[in-house]
């Protein structure tokens, strides 16, 4: 396994795998002990992370999710259940506009990209973003959901239909360059890979790399666009949900055998925490 977390990620991911419950902070430091993560690190980003209202304490050495995390952490947890938020698509386009929002507030502008991407959308012109409206709600439905992600009350979401057909057509392909079909097959086959051979592996080695094979893959669904037919193929999307789905059981009842904190929820990832720059390509979209 290539990828090291950071920290902080790791940390904001088990507290979200804890489902609510406290996570101690001598679980934690075992946790980062895993990636080779030195103690003295561990205790640094816990106190930065409380002091950015990421987490709180709920007693001598414990901590969950802080209220600057809640919502974010809210969305993200409800990745197995993304395609119950898709509803027949009629050919018409959710839109975004940021045209007139401010730039040079680069919080924000983190804020606002991050808000976009994990709702599927893409930029046609400078300032307009896209997405089929295919989605339960449409336009009302994105635009709470995206409020609650973190784009600014200012910005236009709207729904429209008949564009030009060559405008209609550049669309279409704003996705193309993200090969989903085949991501969704070759992801599902390294998770299936992986189970194959994991009883073979001692508890510590397969603690860590089911981490990060799922935190890959629970990530690649997190920022899924949940196109429609035509543009996607929907039923290997569905298949590949079940498969992550099958794996995250798997490598929670691996970590439960490790830590006592995690006794509920799953290993969901956080996507990079309000105001900071993503520490590592999982992060980053």
């Amino acid at each position: 396994m290539k990828m090291v977390p950071t920290p902080k990620n790791l940390i904001l991911n088990l507290l979200l795998a804890a489902g609510g419950e406290p996570l101690s902070a001598s679980d934690a430091v075992a946790s980062c002990l895993l990636f080779g993560i030195r103690e003295n690190s561990v205790r640094v980003a816990l106190v930065r992370l409380n002091a950015a209202g990421l987490i709180e304490s709920v007693g001598r050495g414990a901590y969950r999710l802080g209220p600057q995390a809640a919502t974010l952490a809210a969305d993200v947890a409800s990745w197995r259940h993304a395609e119950q938020r898709v509803c027949q698509w009629d050919g018409g386009w959710l839109m975004v506009s940021t045209a007139g929002l401010r730039r040079s507030d680069r919080a924000a502008l983190r804020l606002r990209e991050r808000a976009l991407a994990l709702a599927g959308f893409q930029t046609l012109a400078p300032e307009l973003h896209i997405r089929p409206d295919n989605l339960v709600g449409h336009a009302e439905g994105a635009r709470h959901r995206l409020a609650q992600l973190g784009l600014d009350a200012d910005a236009h979401v709207f729904v429209a239909r008949d564009l030009a057909p060559e405008l209609d057509q550049r669309a279409r392909q704003l996705w193309a360059d993200k090969q989903l079909d085949q991501s969704y097959a070759r992801t599902r086959q390294k998770l299936d890979a992986w189970l194959q051979g994991a009883d073979r592996l001692d508890l510590e080695t397969a603690a860590r790399e089911s981490y990060v094979l799922g935190n890959e893959a629970i990530r690649q669904l997190v920022f899924d666009p949940l196109l429609p037919h035509p543009l996607v193929d929907v039923e290997a999307r569905h298949g590949f949900l079940q498969a992550v789905i099958d794996f995250d059981a798997t490598g929670h009842r691996i970590w439960q055998r490790l830590l006592p904190s995690l006794r509920g929820g799953a290993t969901d990832p956080l996507p990079a925490p309000t105001g900071a720059q993503p520490p590592d390509r999982r992060w980053s979209h």
